[in-house]
């Protein structure tokens, strides 16, 4: 189980810095319905059921909440929900 966080925390600081990432579920849901999401990553407690249905991208749901969250996104608020536009040079894509 650490080994999945240690890897969604350096896929995720990686997409960051290195490709395109949205942060908040209204950013998530406009980049979904726009279809610039390449991926949708959700905090297990993200009060959006619109981004828990079939969107038609990957949705990965990490296994902490938004304050976890933001945390791992280096964020200095809470994160629902965020989406990848484009991954940059990360390996995010594979969760």
């Amino acid at each position: 189980m650490s080994d999945e966080k240690i890897d969604i925390s350096r896929a995720l600081k990686s997409a960051i810095t290195t490709g395109k990432v949205e942060f908040g579920v209204g950013q998530t849901q406009k980049a979904v319905k726009d279809g610039r999401a390449q991926m949708v990553i959700l905090a297990r407690n993200c009060p959006s059921k619109e981004l828990r249905g079939d969107l038609g991208v990957k949705v990965h749901v990490y296994d902490g909440n938004n304050m976890e969250l933001g945390a791992l996104c280096g964020k200095p608020f809470s994160v629902s929900a965020l989406v990848i536009i484009d991954k940059g040079s990360s390996n995010i894509l594979t969760l």
